[in-house]
């Protein structure tokens, strides 16, 4: 079989929708959250989406298959919130590394499963490495800008422990994600680097940031170009964008990346700009307009959805791609 970084070459690649979306559709109440696993657990822990590939598998497992059956080659992990970090607020920092295992190996049988009914179409897992809930470039305390809630070494052994949970599972690639912070993200490659070396194994790595708005910059304001620069010691699978804006705002930046990049590139934005209810308006056939426009330029390597896209969303995606030839991989 070929490998992902042969098949990047030869066509574009279709990543995933949000998770998140896909779980509010169960309208999911506390009980979900605790079930078999977290029944005395004394916080409260609705909301805490990582969980269900604990407490309710089989949700995450149809949603893995939903994406699948709509045209998707890689899955990502149930595991955005997945460190000792973004789960202290639970009270859950033990259960990160069951988490992250459990949520790479059900992803992973979904994959082999359709990959075993197509093998033509292999089917990636990608383990999703969040950006976690802490900064280490701006301080959270604006009468005191030298403090930083979290240090560049608790960092690495938080996603140290993340990676080698979701290696152990089973994950094809890992993908640092919805980077605000490029110094967290640092820390991610740093960590990841550390895992590698000792376990003498090393998967493709997708980095992907978030340009916060018009400005074209990241949250501790970044450039595109400087972000890339910031990233580009490492070997990396692709460089991306994802989250935060749609897919017509998003275009300009991976424009950029397009003109810098001798990785390849991947876009996964959202569904539009979240309504006034937090709701997510574009259908599936808008979004595919603009997604055009990414791939009319030849953008793009991988393209897929963040918040607000479902199966509809990818589907759409994936039936417009596949008229599509990859952008083409420059050397350095």
């Amino acid at each position: 079989m070929k490998t992902i970084q042969e098949i990047i070459k030869e066509r574009i690649l279709i990543l995933d929708g949000a998770m998140g979306t896909m779980i509010q559709r169960h309208k999911l109440e506390e009980e979900d959250f605790r079930k078999g696993w977290f029944e005395d657990h004394p916080k409260s822990l609705k909301g805490n989406n990582d969980l269900l590939s604990l407490t309710r598998p089989e949700i995450i497992r149809e949603i893995h298959s939903q994406y699948f059956e709509a045209g998707a080659d890689i899955a990502e992990t149930n595991t955005f919130s997945g460190t000792w970090i973004a789960q202290a607020d639970y009270g859950l920092e033990k259960f990160v590394y069951d988490i992250n295992y459990h949520s790479a190996k059900l992803a992973k049988e979904v994959a082999d499963e359709w990959t075993a009914k197509d093998p033509d179409k292999p089917r990636f897992v990608a383990g999703s490495v969040g950006p976690t809930n802490r900064t280490a470039s701006i301080s959270p305390d604006v009468n005191d800008p030298g403090f930083r809630g979290i240090s560049f070494d608790e960092l690495v052994h938080a996603y140290k422990e993340q990676v080698n949970a979701l290696m152990d599972g089973g994950v094809d690639i890992l993908l640092v994600e919805t980077i605000f912070d490029t110094l967290n993200a640092k820390a991610a490659l740093f960590a990841i680097d550390e895992v590698y070396e000792e376990r003498g194994v090393k998967l493709p790595i997708m980095v992907s940031g978030t340009i916060t708005d018009q400005s074209g910059r990241t949250l501790t304001g970044q450039t595109t170009e400087a972000f890339l620069i910031s990233i580009s010691h490492m070997p990396l699978l692709t460089v991306g964008l994802n989250c935060a804006l749609g897919a017509s705002m998003m275009r300009p930046y991976l424009q950029v990346l397009d003109q810098k990049s001798t990785f390849g590139v991947s876009a996964h934005p959202n569904a539009g700009l979240p309504n006034e209810f937090g709701k997510y308006d574009e259908t599936a056939e808008i979004m595919a307009v603009q997604i055009k426009d990414f791939l009319d330029e030849g953008l793009v390597n991988i393209i897929g959805g963040c918040c607000g896209t479902t199966p509809e969303h990818i589907k759409a995606i994936a039936d417009l791609a596949k008229n599509y030839k990859p952008r083409e991989i420059k050397e350095v």
